[in-house]
């Protein structure tokens, strides 16, 4: 893996308050930055989630988007044209859900504050979740993993899209290059914050690789455990059932 001297990474006991004051800063231009940054692919990356969610096996039930952000992911289940049930997206930077609040406009979606660590639900309360782009900025992996197959009903999936570095040569020296100096660029230009789009590529290189976050989705209650990487490897779905 490429490593650099990191420079917008916080401290792991600063984390959470630093990712919240980002989140909610950037928020305003967080949607044009994803689809800009990822030529649109984004949108995909989200399809590709929801079909392996299995919400067809309940589509009146309750599901759970967790980090939910501007709503995008929520939206992308709420809007299936079968689906009858409700999504309830969480996010612990309120300002980003308000960014999203016009795509709840005639869906099925609720959206609540909370913090991914101590989720404000019972027991077993849904019968899926998704997290798209979260679990990179939670404070602690383990327990956020914990805690989300705590909500689910057993039999139910978990499915996380994450970022993660592509493993062929020459597209991985192209990546790197875009990923390292083209994007932290064009996201500070953006969204006008000064490290946002620094902490970006600094979080993806120190996260775990998808065999790594495998076995941690196992320790957490997860079965039949599973992951794939699309988009040449920049990107990887991740699957796990509650036991």
């Amino acid at each position: 893996m490429v490593r650099q001297h990191s420079t917008a990474l916080p401290a792991d006991a600063e984390k959470s308050a630093h990712v919240r004051r980002m989140f909610s800063t950037i928020a305003p231009r967080y949607d044009l930055l994803n689809h800009l940054l990822s030529l649109n692919i984004d949108k995909l990356w989200r399809r590709r989630a929801v079909d392996k969610l299995n919400w067809e096996r309940k589509p009146d039930g309750r599901y759970l988007d967790n980090c939910a952000g501007t709503l995008d992911l929520s939206r992308e289940l709420a809007q299936r044209k079968s689906f009858r049930g409700v999504v309830v997206g969480s996010d612990f930077a309120y300002p980003m859900l308000k960014g999203g609040e016009k795509k709840r406009s005639n869906m099925p979606i609720a959206a609540v504050c909370a913090d991914a660590l101590d989720l404000p639900y019972r027991d077993a309360a849904f019968d899926g979740a998704t997290v798209g782009f979260g679990v990179r900025n939670l404070a602690n992996l383990d327990a956020g993993f914990r805690e989300m197959v705590r909500v689910l009903r057993p039999g139910s999936k978990l499915v996380v899209l994450e970022f993660t570095t592509p493993s062929w040569q020459p597209f991985r020296g192209l990546y790197f290059f875009y990923f390292l100096h083209v994007l932290p660029l064009v996201g500070k230009l953006v969204s006008r914050h000064g490290s946002a789009y620094t902490y970006l590529p600094e979080s993806v290189l120190r996260f775990p690789e998808p065999p790594e976050l495998s076995r941690i989705m196992e320790e957490a209650g997860l079965s039949d455990v599973g992951y794939k990487r699309l988009s040449g490897g920049i990107v990887a779905l991740h699957w796990g059932t509650r036991v």
